[in-house]
């Protein structure tokens, strides 16, 4: 694993994955959200975030979070590893409020300068239909996707023994 991307619901935990294993690998990890928006949730433009990331993916070594479907197939042409967090619903909404109880009003370590955390009800909205809306289209570019390592992980307990997994590999080797 040397070019991981992370994928799934918002309230998942695919940032906190990304940190624990960029951890645990010395790789290291780029948060889409963190590209993508400006102080004052200011969104990047198409042509700003496109190149960010192909930029990102040129080099050898990454972990890599964030959907952003528009320039998924560009990722997983890249990447040798993709984790997706196949979540319920309830659990990404759990994983939001517990998200935005903890850290509103500041900035996570995984967001732009300038983005503190926030209540949005059209986020809340987003998680609630991503698996209605999302799960097909992700699970059909995955299947369709050649050559690479597919993880699917399905709750927080299978994230936890991924990472140990990960830990007792890097500890033999």
């Amino acid at each position: 694993m040397e070019r991981i991307l992370i994928i799934g619901c918002g309230g998942s935990g695919k940032s906190t994955l990304a940190r624990q294993l960029g951890e645990k690998t010395g790789l290291p990890v780029v948060h889409l959200d963190k590209l993508f928006w400006h102080p004052g949730w200011v969104e990047s433009s198409k042509e700003e975030i496109d190149a960010k990331i192909m930029q990102i993916i040129s080099e050898p070594r990454w972990i890599l979070d964030g959907n952003y479907i528009r320039t998924l197939s560009k990722r997983l042409e890249k990447c040798d590893t993709v984790i997706y967090l196949d979540f319920s619903r309830f659990a990404c909404l759990m994983g939001v409020v517990k998200r935005v109880l903890t850290t509103y009003g500041t900035v996570r370590p995984d967001m732009a300068e300038g983005c503190p955390e926030r209540f949005n009800w059209e986020f809340l909205q987003w998680v609630w239909n991503f698996n209605r809306k999302h799960r097909e289209k992700y699970y059909r570019m995955l299947n369709e996707t050649e050559g690479i390592e597919k993880i699917v992980l399905k709750n927080r307990r299978a994230v936890k023994q991924f990472l140990k997994e990960v830990e007792e590999y890097g500890q033999r080797n």
